[in-house]
């Protein structure tokens, strides 16, 4: 079988080079029904504005958050928009094994074909304790065995060196077949994730928002390092950048002031919703007032922020920016996200 590829597919000229990764946040007040609804209700919004992708990511252990499953939300938000890539951003590899990723992913090529992407990370997604619980007390090095669940992953999905003749995985089929695979992303937030996905000819996508010192570095030299896995494969990177666009100084200070607070929380190890009001008194106290940028958030008037994310896009010779708007409020996210769309050149 001589799967499809990604390629140049119409979907990069008809659509803006934007993507949504959506951490599925449960406002405080509401439930995680609330909050899954609110996701396909931003996904619809997104594909309506004209985005490329909309992504979910996988954490555990957070009562904060509704993406502990991200294979079942791509099928969700894919069964509810029309026309949007839809995907994972992460697969949290370790946590999983690779024929059941095969599977998961082929499963929803078949319901869903052309629309699915697949991004994969060597980190856990959440603490020590629950990384052990996910991978049934196993004790594993991440960083060791990524490349080798890579490569299985690859094989089983039909795109990748075959296994090796002998090997007892060699005649496994993951199922349903299909002629396509997802367009398949390495995620990263240091520089090994970019290295690898260059030496591995497969697209990457970097958090800026993680390691915004770091983003423009490693991805230019994503692009000068990609060895092609298949004839006529090009280096396709992205790079998610914390956004939020608004006219109103107030929706904006409140955006930064609860991301800080987050930020601020998971130190503390507190995985609950933030309360509305204790963002609003933050963002109008001293104490926020007087914290340094650190270049790792892009917020302001529309026009600005894209200005800016069209700027470290140049910068770092990404073919597209992934938005990224953990918001309190889903109503300003959606804002937000339309904003950015509405202003981005075409």
């Amino acid at each position: 079988m001589n799967p499809v590829r990604p390629g140049l597919p119409p979907y990069v000229t008809d659509t803006l080079p934007l993507a949504v990764l959506d951490f599925v946040g449960i406002e405080y007040g509401e439930t995680a029904h609330d909050s899954l609804v609110g996701a396909i209700g931003i996904a619809r919004a997104v594909e309506a504005a004209g985005y490329r992708r909309y992504w979910v990511s996988e954490h555990h252990n957070m009562r904060s958050l509704a993406c502990s499953a991200p294979e079942i939300l791509t099928a969700a938000v894919a069964a509810r928009t029309d026309r949007i890539r839809v995907g994972a951003a992460g697969i949290m590899l370790p946590n999983h094994s690779a024929f059941k990723v095969a599977e998961t992913f082929r499963t929803l090529l078949a319901l869903h074909p052309g629309r699915i992407d697949l991004a994969l990370g060597r980190a856990p997604g959440t603490d020590p304790l629950t990384a052990h619980v996910l991978r049934r007390g196993i004790d594993v090095d991440p960083a060791a065995e990524f490349p080798e669940q890579v490569a299985e992953l690859l094989a089983f999905l039909g795109d990748g060196a075959a296994f090796a003749a002998g090997h007892p995985y060699g005649r496994l089929v993951a199922a349903p077949v299909v002629d396509e695979v997802p367009q398949l992303f390495v995620l990263g937030s240091s520089g090994y994730g970019p290295r690898f996905a260059a030496v591995n000819g497969m697209s990457a996508v970097f958090a800026h928002h993680m390691s915004p010192e770091l983003a423009v570095s490693v991805l230019r030299d994503y692009r000068r390092t990609f060895t092609p896995r298949h004839e006529g494969d090009q280096p396709y990177s992205a790079m998610s950048v914390l956004s939020f666009a608004s006219a109103d100084p107030d929706a904006v200070a409140e955006f930064e002031a609860g991301w800080t607070l987050t930020i601020e929380n998971l130190r503390r190890n507190i995985r609950e919703p933030l309360r509305p009001e204790q963002v609003r008194e933050y963002a109008r106290s001293a104490a926020f007032r007087q914290l340094p940028d650190d270049g790792r958030m892009v917020t302001g008037e529309p026009k600005a922020v894209v200005e800016r994310l069209l700027e470290l896009k140049e910068q770092a010779e990404v073919d597209e920016i992934v938005v990224v708007t953990p918001n309190l409020d889903r109503a300003r996210r959606t804002a937000s996200f339309e904003a950015i769309a509405a202003d981005w050149p075409v």
